[in-house]
């Protein structure tokens, strides 16, 4: 066995305490991990908790039967960590699979820390300390089970829940120990397995909530439903720049079943927002009634005028602006290796091109909706929110109620992709309560979700590579602008594998709210820069996979500067990798291959994309996907999230924009907005993992950003044609 150091020791990370009826609570300190444990698989009645034991934030429990709970204190967000976490408990623990039952536990910030959902690094995050829980854990249960049997610690073995004495024939069941374990010091640190040992960890289980989910059980914001509950919706305003000017509610508030209409504001004088609170309408009218129904017939007889506060936009404009600042201004240089002036000047071929993507919405299956129910002196709410944490934060300041009166409880989500980061849906719902004194269930329609904003920023990069006389790298310049921010990452490759490498960010200010969207930045510019890859390699007369692999291996051995945020020789991995599995070789004429490699979230992933061409339009035949994410918890979860990442790159790349008009969203349902189709799905694709024992990273979102480009550059091996402007299939004029 290894031991597993970790800098959380100094927390407490497990206490014990005994619990009603001979069980054995462990205290669960979250503080070390991004975990959320959940529900487990289905459990025959013989198995079930006993009742006699009390739920309890944050803890793990043992019963007298031998039945393992853990309360989960992290949001699902559909990325299935809800059944990886308790894995990593079951597998050190030494448990037997079938006897454990996670539950979803509310905001706890004082048991808890970083209840968040984001960032793909829940398993990264809790990996030891989620390892150290378990180990400890069974440390502890074979000691006490020593002292039952009389028998030395070292004779005894565990498996599946069961501790045994082989010499002498005899066992003890976990929960047959438990009462007497609370007596057992835990000691900081124990061993933890060997990887070649795991026999729960690398082995597929099906998702916790599964049966649940297909049955239509009631686990989602959209499905709570309580006494008393009122309906309520909102309206903001038609165009980004306007606020509300009059209102005229008389006719609405006179329909039947109507309770009120009324303003508010999430933003009072004097508060001071967090980060997660981005919103770009503070102030909106809220219908509130008795049905969902009778709310939607009253928000159309609301008479609103507006009033322009700040200049109206248009994607014309944007675009236009984007392309001048990078093209007449410098930026603020944010990393800058060697001398790139002399070396474009002694350059014998310069490649530069220009790509841009537009505003995107998130476009959740689930539209924003919170339940709240605010009194005096207490808050309670219970709805999907990534970040529970900070709309705590956002709501003491907002009600005027303290912290320790505030309760979010957590409902699975159907869908987040960084949309549910910003809690603005929740603060609304908790002040319509208020000011209704009565328990509500707010609603966004479909158009409410994808006109409030929150997009994705819109972007704009032009590279510009300079060649020697062999077709070597000897230049490579990066000018990155986006309504607002840069896209680009100044230390991930290619810097490091060209001597000089220079990057300048521009940004141009917003009245238009935006925020992370699935891989942030990742997701626009992975398709930029690996795009540019290929065309690069084209000029220097090299095929495309061996382009890149000599320059990894450049970053590899003499490696450029000393923030190169990437491991050369894993990223080289998964692209030989993909060459092989895919038996890589360009095709053309009517069909295509691409290749694309990218690194974001501590993960590396690379593709080969198959296209066949109908006309202009492309369908994807087969994906092959490599991905180095270190050891792979639960492998059938990990390839849906591949699956799922590419399937929505590549929808995005083909067809998603939001465009502006005078400040009004011309994009507000998905008879406009298209996303992909089922048919329009690639036919096959093949997932690889890299098998090299490290431990786990990032899987939610890095096999996202690649996508767009191997797309585009086979696209370009079928047809001869490239793409810069995404999307690929929108007639670019309106994006100008």
């Amino acid at each position: 066995m290894n031991a597993n150091h970790t800098n959380k020791q100094r927390r407490q990370f497990l206490k014990v305490s005994a619990a009603a009826g001979g069980g054995l609570i462990f205290g669960f300190n979250f503080m070390a991990c991004e975990s959320k444990p959940a529900l487990a698989e289905f459990l025959p009645p013989e198995h079930q908790m006993p009742e006699v034991w009390k739920e309890m934030n944050g803890f793990v429990k043992i019963g007298d039967n031998g039945v393992v709970t853990i309360m989960s204190p992290n949001p699902e967000i559909g990325q299935n960590v809800k059944t990886a976490m308790p894995m990593i408990v079951a597998e050190e623990l030494d448990v037997d699979w079938d006897n454990v039952i996670v539950e979803q536990a509310p905001l706890d910030t004082e048991k808890y820390q970083r209840q968040i959902a984001g960032g793909s690094q829940s398993i990264r995050f809790g990996w030891n300390g989620l390892r150290q829980t378990g180990a400890k854990i069974r440390h502890v249960l074979i000691a006490a089970a020593a002292k039952q049997l009389d028998v030395p610690v070292e004779e005894l073995s565990t498996d599946k829940g069961i501790i045994s004495h082989a010499a002498s024939g005899r066992s003890l069941g976990y929960g047959e120990v438990a009462a007497d374990a609370v007596t057992i010091e835990i000691p900081e640190e124990v061993p933890v397995k060997d990887p070649k040992d795991f026999t729960i960890i690398g082995q597929s289980k099906k998702n916790v909530d599964g049966f649940d989910i297909v049955q239509g059980k009631p686990l989602f914001g959209l499905d709570v439903k309580k006494e008393g509950m009122l309906i309520a919706m909102i309206t903001h305003p038609p165009a980004f720049g306007m606020k509300i000017k009059s209102l005229d509610d008389s006719k609405a508030k006179g329909m039947p079943g109507i309770k009120d209409v009324i303003r508010i504001n999430v933003e009072p004088e004097g508060w001071n927002p967090q980060w997660s609170d981005v919103n770009s309408y503070p102030e909106v009218v809220a219908i509130v009634g008795n049905t969902t129904w009778e709310v939607m017939q009253a928000k159309k007889e609301l008479n609103i005028q507006w009033e322009t506060e700040t200049p109206a936009e248009n994607t014309t404009d944007h675009f236009t602006t984007l392309a001048e600042l990078i093209k007449t201004s410098k930026g603020e240089v944010a990393r800058h290796d060697g001398d790139v002036d002399k070396a474009f000047a002694d350059a014998e071929t310069i490649v530069e091109k220009t790509y841009s993507a537009p505003f995107l919405a998130h476009n959740t299956m689930e539209p924003m909706n919170f339940f709240a129910n605010v009194t005096a002196d207490k808050a309670e709410l219970l709805g999907p929110i990534q970040t529970p944490m900070f709309l705590e934060g956002t709501l003491e300041g907002v009600l005027g109620i303290p912290k320790e009166n505030i309760s979010i409880m957590m409902t699975r989500m159907g869908g987040g992709f960084g949309r549910r980061l910003y809690g603005h849906f929740g603060t609304e719902a908790a002040l319509i309560s208020q000011k209704m004194n009565a328990p509500v269930k707010l609603i966004y329609t479909r158009e409410d979700d994808m006109t409030q904003g929150t997009y994705r920023p819109a972007y704009m990069v032009t590279y510009k590579a300079g060649l020697d006389t062999e077709g070597n790298l000897t230049a490579f310049e990066i000018k990155g602008a986006g309504i607002p921010g840069s896209p680009v990452f100044a230390n991930r490759y290619p810097a490091g594998a060209v001597e000089n490498y220079r990057v300048e960010n521009y940004n141009v200010p917003t009245n238009i709210s935006t925020g992370a969207w699935r891989a942030p930045r990742s997701n626009f510019i992975a398709t930029a820069e690996q795009s540019f890859l290929d065309e690069i390699a084209e000029a220097a007369g090299k095929d495309p996979i061996d382009f890149r692999l000599e320059l990894f291996e450049k970053a590899k051995t003499n490696p450029v500067g000393e923030e190169n945020d990437y491991d050369a020789e894993r990223y080289a991995g998964v692209l030989k990798l993909v060459k092989e599995k895919a038996g890589w070789s360009p095709t053309g004429k009517g069909s295509g291959r691409g290749v694309s490699a990218y690194y974001c979230h501590n993960s590396y992933v690379a593709q080969v994309l198959d296209v066949e061409m109908d006309g202009d339009t492309p369908k994807v035949k087969k994906v092959h996907c490599a991905v180095d994410c270190g050891i792979v918890v639960n492998p059938g979860s990990a390839k849906n999230q591949i699956e799922g990442g590419i399937v929505d790159g590549i929808g995005h790349a083909l067809y998603s924009a939001i465009t502006f008009k005078n400040g009004v969203p011309q994009q507000s349902n998905f008879d406009s907005y298209k996303l992909i189709r089922h048919a329009e799905s690639p036919d096959e694709i093949d997932v690889y993992f890299v098998d090299n024992g490290k431990d786990p990273t990032g899987l939610g979102e890095p096999s996202l950003p690649p996508i767009g480009a191997a797309l585009a550059n086979a696209v370009y091996d079928a047809s001869g044609k490239r793409h810069y402007h995404q999307p690929f299939t929108v007639n670019q004029e309106l994006l100008g």
